[in-house]
């Protein structure tokens, strides 16, 4: 089932206590941007089929990563983006954005993306493992 546009960014708005919800489109346009980068085949096209049309199109026409990046670079990267953020802050944006994602994604599916990822996205995902 995809998310109406409205409600996703109510979820990211109220996880990440952001203020307007132009803050809320901020950090999921550059974080979708950066997790698109690092996931392929059928489960980013079925991710992207469960988001706003808008959110899509960023995951399906990611930037270019030429290596996976842990979750410290991936919040760092995310904070470069973000003008004025700090790591702390980057912190918080990612894992409002990602546990918005998944939400959306449904546990199997976030499952198998978190296969694609380094050790740790589950933190950032909201969906701690226990091994």
């Amino acid at each position: 089932m995809t998310l109406l546009r409205e409600a996703f960014l109510e979820h990211v708005q109220e996880r990440g206590e952001y203020i307007t919800v132009e803050e809320a489109d901020r950090a999921a346009r550059i974080v979708l941007a950066l997790l698109g980068a690092h996931l392929v085949g059928t489960d980013r096209a079925q991710l992207a089929a469960r988001l706003p049309e808008a959110y899509a199109l960023i995951l399906l026409n990611p930037l270019r990563a030429s290596e996976p990046l842990t979750t410290d670079r991936f919040v760092r990267a995310t904070a470069a983006w973000i003008e004025g953020a700090s790591r702390a802050t980057a912190t918080w944006d990612v894992s409002a954005v990602l546990s918005v994602v998944a939400d959306a994604a449904g546990d199997d599916l976030t499952q198998r993306l978190l296969l694609q990822l380094p050790p740790g996205y589950d933190l950032l995902f909201g969906r701690p493992q226990h091994n």
